[in-house]
């Protein structure tokens, strides 16, 4: 991939910068006014400390199912450019986790032929916000000290042209060893909420990733959803 970098100081949302993209075009900003997760979830970061970034990758000739299979590639490509911090898993379908707290997440979402996809990197902040202190962390805080987040960023978009490559040439499978390694829910008792609002989560013992991008919970196959390791 031969990336052409936008930078802005202060954006609403690089996803939404990303929409007049074309594929191989990657979109960053110092702040955003108006980040976004899953599920409409709002995405906090302080100024200039951390990672935003929309890449714009090329499906056109890809069918529907086997496009919405992008996030777990992107998600392990940024596991993959962290790993100089410490031991990074992923939890299904977007997260990337260091000591099993929150370094980095994923919004994928498909605009016309292409898919961008928005990651957030915790980099250099130190201290969040009550309600997500106990469950977020990042490269200062795993490494004890600052860490050039332009050097992040071009680590980040080596492994995501490596793993998309891989991704484009064999589809899930040519990564899914690596995802079964990485996997964080593998082998836990999981819930997995469906919507915001879903009153009848699947539960069960996860039995991680299946080839379609499907989460395994007992004998159930979800695509979609947002996973919670149940405590007792």
């Amino acid at each position: 991939m031969n990336w052409r970098i936008f930078h802005r100081a202060a954006t609403e949302s690089t996803n939404t910068d990303a929409r007049a993209g074309a594929p191989g075009d990657v979109f960053t900003a110092d702040f955003q006014t108006a980040g976004r997760g899953r599920l409409d979830h709002r995405w906090e970061s302080t100024k200039g400390e951390n990672l935003m970034m929309s890449a714009v990758l090329d499906v056109a000739d890809l069918a529907p199912e086997r496009a919405a299979t992008l996030p777990l590639v992107v998600g392990l490509a940024v596991a993959d450019a962290l790993r100089f911090a410490g031991e990074m898993r992923l939890k299904w379908p977007n997260d990337v986790l260091a000591g099993g707290r929150k370094i980095a997440g994923i919004l994928c979402e498909r605009h016309g032929d292409s898919v961008i996809a928005g990651m957030g990197v915790n980099v250099n902040q130190t201290s969040f916000p009550g309600e997500i202190a106990a469950r977020a962390t990042s490269v200062a805080l795993l490494t004890g000290k600052c860490a050039d987040v332009a050097r992040v960023r071009d680590g980040v978009l080596a492994a995501l042209a490596a793993r998309y490559g891989a991704w484009r040439g064999g589809g899930l499978e040519a990564v899914l060893g690596d995802l079964a390694a990485a996997d964080y829910l593998k082998g836990r008792q999981v819930e997995v909420s469906q919507t915001d609002d879903d009153a009848a989560p699947v539960a069960g013992i996860c039995g991680g990733i299946a080839a379609d991008g499907a989460l395994i919970v007992g004998d159930v196959r979800i695509y979609a959803g947002e996973a919670h390791v149940r405590s007792f």
